[in-house]
């Protein structure tokens, strides 16, 4: 079985499976249609459980044939323009082709000894990153493997750099429609249940610093201590972003630390048009970035950056056998001082691929035709009569609900648009994503293709209109 490893007596062996693999990637992604086959879990199962996995099929032919139908045939692809549903991008070509460069060689981002360059070349990018939003010169940094992540890490800063070692007494304030790992990371931190506070938001989903600073004067008159203030910059449901001059300055002033989770709003940082967007994000003392939602690049790719380079030690911890004390006096660059993982992929190529050859005007030209995209996808529903939208997007996200002339019972317009949904994900046709707002259930839009047109999401519109009249004309027939 060693003629498997890689090394330099496989190398021709390495290169012909590789390439049989791109070859059915290739051919799949050429013939794709539809954004998913519409393949159920009971279809799909019954086809995996009968694989024998002791039993190998010792060709590499023939495992492809077999990934074809368990895998391939019935991906869902985010690259075509009518998958609308999650912060799932496709993917640039330099990324992918980092990708299969860093899988290759297998460098572990852990210590200098099994990485080398490829630390020197995380550490640039988390340079660029930090110099694109304005930290400073004290500024760093680390690559992990999303967004929720990042925000454990960021909160675990905030929590060590906190004025008080009592847990019970430290706050976080965040908006009502801020991403869920704010809550999952205060849990993990071992946090007491009403250590986070959400609060409101306006009527353009973004946080009322009204009430964060009444919140914020609640806390110090308690005798509590505002461990955090989470921003959001590009909430999950609507792309909001709040507004972070005013919430700096109440964090200046109440002594918190400011967090921004820009895991989908750090596309603005290369963007032509719209940068001004991401205003006050340079006063934050933590950033989140997920470069694999509007940066385009695969899964993993995201870091967590610190205005203070100082306050990465609370996640330090050195071991003899992996980055003993000795190696901090000996300036030797160990990313695992940084890094709540310890082994970690080398991610940060592929976005050292895309830089070097689209650069970041390519990939702020990629983000700014989608946030044009919703602009005219936002028109197009404000101004049907089946649908009320939500918000108009600062983004690249859509949320609106169909709503029926003939039908007022909010409850069966509610089954109405689940109905469309699952419809739709069934038929395969499109991929939409959907939510609920003030209680009710709507649908989404995540527009991050560049290839999805104004038509693609007209003709998607009609689609979520037929299956929804279609329930209701059933519901009536069933009531009569």
């Amino acid at each position: 079985m060693r003629s498997h490893l890689l090394n330099d007596t496989t190398a021709e062996q390495y290169r012909r499976s590789v390439t049989q693999g791109v070859e059915r990637v290739a051919a799949r992604l050429a013939a794709t249609e539809r954004p998913f086959t519409g393949v159920t879990a009971d279809d799909l199962s019954p086809r995996i459980d009968r694989i024998d996995l002791d039993r190998p099929l010792l060709d590499t032919t023939a495992a492809l044939d077999e990934l074809e139908d368990v895998y391939l045939r019935d991906a869902v692809y985010f690259h075509h323009p009518r998958y609308l549903a999650h912060l799932n991008c496709p993917v640039v070509i330099p990324a992918v082709l980092g990708e299969a460069v860093l899988s290759a060689v297998n460098s572990s981002l852990d210590t200098w000894d099994q990485s080398a360059g490829g630390t020197l070349i995380e550490r640039k990018l988390i340079d660029w990153t930090t110099g694109r939003i304005g930290l400073g010169p004290a500024a760093d940094g680390v690559f992990t493997s999303g967004g929720t992540q990042s925000n454990l890490q960021a909160l675990l800063l905030a929590r060590e750099e906190a004025k008080t070692d009592d847990t019970a007494k430290l706050r976080v304030f965040a908006s009502e429609v801020s991403h869920f790992s704010v809550q999952k990371s205060a849990k993990l931190l071992g946090l007491g249940p009403d250590a986070v506070v959400p609060l409101p938001v306006d009527q353009d989903k973004r946080l009322q610093t009204v009430a964060l600073a009444r919140a914020l004067e609640r806390c110090a008159a308690e005798g509590l201590a505002p461990m955090a203030v989470v921003a959001t910059a590009g909430t999950t449901d609507f792309g909001s972003i709040d507004p972070l001059p005013e919430i700096a300055e109440l964090c200046e002033r109440h002594g918190a630390w400011m967090h921004v989770d820009a895991a989908y709003g750090c596309g603005l940082l290369t963007s032509l048009k719209r940068r001004d967007r991401l205003a006050g994000i340079e006063r934050a003392d933590s950033v989140t970035v997920d470069y694999h939602k509007s940066f385009f690049q695969p899964v993993s790719s995201s870091a967590v950056l610190v205005r203070d380079a100082t306050t990465l030690r609370h996640a330090t911890y050195h071991a003899e056998y992996l980055n003993p004390r000795r190696t901090v006096t000996e300036r030797i660059p160990n990313q695992v001082d940084k890094s709540l993982q310890t082994t970690r992929r080398f991610d940060a190529l592929k976005l050292w691929m895309t830089l070097r050859v689209m650069g970041a005007d390519g990939i702020g030209a990629l983000f700014d035709e989608v946030c044009d995209l919703a602009a005219e996808g936002w028109r197009l529903l404000d101004a049907d009569p089946r649908y009320d939208v939500v918000v108009e997007p600062t983004l690249s996200t859509l949320v609106f609900r169909y709503v029926p002339a003939a039908v007022t019972d909010p409850a069966e317009i509610d089954r109405a648009n689940l109905y469309a949904r699952k419809a739709l994900f069934a038929s395969g046709d499109a991929v939409v994503a959907g939510t609920k707002v003030a209680g009710r259930h709507y649908l989404k839009f995540t527009l991050l293709n560049p290839e999805t047109t104004t038509a693609d999401i007209t003709a998607v519109l009609d689609l979520i209109a037929g299956h929804a009249e279609q329930y209701l004309g059933e519901s009536l027939d069933r009531a009569s």
